[in-house]
């Protein structure tokens, strides 16, 4: 008797769009943050035509404003609603929250590396460990791909949570974790079957297209963390 062919299930993490913040270079990672810039919100209305071929069933946002806001075009045109879930925000910068100068951020793009390397008991200063960003990542993203369906959901989330969450997911390479970058409105297409991840597609650029980077402003929880961005 033919075996039952295995369900897939895709999954489409996309970064928020820009935020004030990105553009200054803050460790903003806290709820409520920042809002969309201008050039935020044509990120975000750009999302729904690049995405036309998903059969998207399901979309949710972290509980951090600016992924809601992004989400809210591709809902507003598949009739879906935006589900907010708990576990979704950025990795949390501890006590280097909304600081702007290049120590902090050097600080916290190490503590990023350290887990791509494997060192999963680092934590960032008063911020949470490798182990305990993975386990409510993980746990937020079980729920939202653990309803009835095939089609594809997609997570509205954060640059260096995205990161660091595919890395493990799908077990890249450590030399390739730390070359990853993401762009606001860049993402990860991943197909689930039974247990196992893979990764289909990751897009460094906007997904809605290269002209809508913007390549000027300070981003540190979307750069690579390769040894040679530390000290830049």
């Amino acid at each position: 008797m033919p075996r039952e062919p295995v369900p897939v299930r895709r999954l489409l993490l996309l970064r928020h769009g820009q935020t004030t913040a990105n553009v200054a270079g803050a460790l903003d990672t806290a709820v409520p943050g920042a809002d969309l810039t201008e050039l935020g919100r044509r990120q975000a209305a750009a999302v729904p035509a690049a995405v036309a071929e998903e059969d998207v069933d399901a979309i949710h946002a972290s509980t951090l404003v600016r992924t809601q806001q992004t989400a809210e075009p591709l809902a507003a045109a598949r009739g879906l609603e935006v589900r907010v879930l708990e576990g979704l925000q950025e990795i949390a910068a501890g006590d280097l929250e909304m600081l702007l100068d290049e120590a902090s951020r050097e600080a916290y793009a190490e503590g990023l590396r350290r887990w791509m390397l494997g060192d999963l008991d680092a934590a960032l200063p008063g911020g949470e460990s490798g182990h305990d960003f993975l386990a409510r990542y993980t746990a937020a993203l079980v729920q939202a791909t653990g309803a009835p369906g095939t089609g594809t959901v997609v997570v509205f989330s954060h640059g260096a949570a995205i990161r660091v969450a595919v890395s493990s997911l799908v077990a890249l390479p450590p030399a390739e974790a730390v070359d990853l970058s993401i762009a606001n409105t860049g993402g990860a297409l991943l197909e689930r079957s039974v247990d196992r991840w893979s990764l289909v597609q990751w897009t460094a650029t906007p997904i809605g297209g290269a002209e809508l980077d913007d390549p000027s402003a300070a981003d540190p929880t979307g750069d690579d963390v390769t040894d040679e961005t530390q000290g830049r």
